[in-house]
C-alpha cells in the first residue's frame, strides 16, 4: 500500500514538473520586452494586417521607399523593401493597391501547384527570376505547404493592404532580379542586405 501512493506521488509531481517546464518553455517563446523585432515578426504581422477584413486599411508608402511600381489593370503593386537575410532567402514586402470598383482577393496570384493549392489569394505564386544566372526562385513553403508569403483576404475598391513574400537567396553576386506574380508585369528590383 505504501508503494502504490508513493508512485502516485511520484506520478503527480512528474506532472507538475512537466507542466511547469512547458510554461517556461512557451513564456521563452513568446518574446517579450525589448523594442526590436525580429524579421519574421515583422513579416507575420504584415501578413495578419492584410488579413484582417475590418475595413482598416495600410497606409500607401513614401515615394523614397519605393523600389518598383507595377500595374495590371485596377491593381497596382509597390515593392518597398527586397531584402537579402543572413538565413540564406530573400523577403520581399510592399503594397497592393486596389483601384477597382470590386473587391480584389489576389486569387489570380496564387500557385498552380499542387502542395500550394491551399493558400488559396496568396503570393504563393510569386517567384523571382535571375537572367544573368537564368534561374527561376519560388516561394518558400512551410513542411506543412503553407508559402511563406501573405494570404489576401478582401482589399476592398479604393483599399491597399500589406504584403510579403520569402524566396531562396540568389548567389552572393546576384544584385538585380525580376518580381513576377499573377499577369502582373516583370518588375526588376535591387536587392539590399540585411541588418
Amino acid at each position: 500500500m505504501d508503494l502504490r501512493h508513493t508512485m502516485k506521488g511520484r506520478r503527480a509531481m512528474t506532472a507538475v514538473a512537466i507542466t511547469t517546464g512547458l510554461l517556461l518553455t512557451v513564456a521563452g517563446c513568446g518574446g517579450g520586452g525589448g523594442d526590436g523585432k525580429s524579421k519574421d515578426d515583422s513579416a507575420a504581422s504584415s501578413s495578419k494586417s492584410s488579413e484582417s477584413d475590418n475595413g482598416s486599411q495600410s497606409q500607401t508608402p513614401s515615394a523614397d521607399k519605393v523600389l518598383a511600381t507595377a500595374k495590371d489593370g485596377d491593381i497596382t503593386v509597390t515593392i518597398t523593401s527586397a531584402q537579402r537575410d543572413q538565413g540564406g532567402f530573400v523577403t520581399v514586402s510592399g503594397q497592393v493597391t486596389n483601384g477597382g470598383s470590386s473587391s480584389w482577393l489576389g486569387a489570380d496570384w496564387q500557385s498552380n501547384e499542387t502542395e500550394l493549392a491551399g493558400n488559396g489569394g496568396s503570393l504563393s505564386g510569386a517567384s523571382l527570376v535571375d537572367e544573368k544566372g537564368k534561374k527561376k526562385y519560388l516561394v518558400l513553403r512551410d513542411t506543412s505547404g503553407r508559402c511563406l508569403c501573405t494570404k489576401f483576404s478582401r482589399v476592398r475598391p479604393g483599399g491597399s493592404a500589406s504584403w510579403f513574400a520569402q524566396f531562396p537567396a540568389p548567389p552572393e553576386g546576384t544584385t538585380a532580379v525580376n518580381f513576377q506574380v499573377g499577369s502582373l508585369p516583370p518588375t526588376a528590383i535591387n536587392l539590399t542586405e540585411g541588418e
